[in-house]
């Protein structure tokens, strides 16, 4: 079997992120409300208009993309003791089932985490799946309860 390789995903891979995007929301019952073209479209408007703030690490086998991460960018308020400063959110993990358990999430978080030490960002958050929960605590991430949530769109 061909080997994994973990990388930051190339501006002509935007199509096939959308495309494991859709392929995870249509995986877990959802129902999307645009076509397969429309939110390809809007994927690949937004990955270009956020280039600089939203990094996407994939994994590939065989050319074909089977895994991606995000890792977004967040600008925060100067301090008097750091004035340029920013924190990052991981967003979007995912592997394709028949890929699934074999390290990959493990190996895409260790790049989504190398990213963001090397962008020099103050901490790293994540909201995670129920069943995800065991590999974020694997890749470094614990649970603080001095970070609150407010969930507006109720999903």
């Amino acid at each position: 079997m061909t080997e994994i390789v973990v990388r930051e995903a190339e501006a002509l891979e935007t199509e096939a992120i959308a495309g494991l995007r859709w392929r995870w929301v249509v995986e877990r019952g959802g129902v999307p409300v645009v076509s397969r073209e429309n939110f390809v479209a809007s994927i690949v408007a937004f990955a270009a208009e956020h280039d600089q703030t939203h990094h996407r690490v994939v994994a590939v086998r065989s050319g074909v993309l089977v895994g991606m991460a995000w890792l977004a960018v967040l600008p925060r308020v100067p301090s008097p003791r750091a004035t340029d400063r920013a924190s990052g959110d991981v967003q979007c993990v995912y592997v394709v089932p028949e890929e699934r358990n074999a390290d990959i999430g493990a190996t895409m978080m260790a790049a989504v985490l190398d990213k963001a030490r090397q962008l020099g960002l103050e901490h790293v958050t994540v909201h995670s799946s129920p069943e995800a929960i065991h590999l974020y605590e694997r890749t470094g991430f614990t649970a603080s309860p001095r970070v609150l949530f407010a969930d507006f769109a109720g999903r």
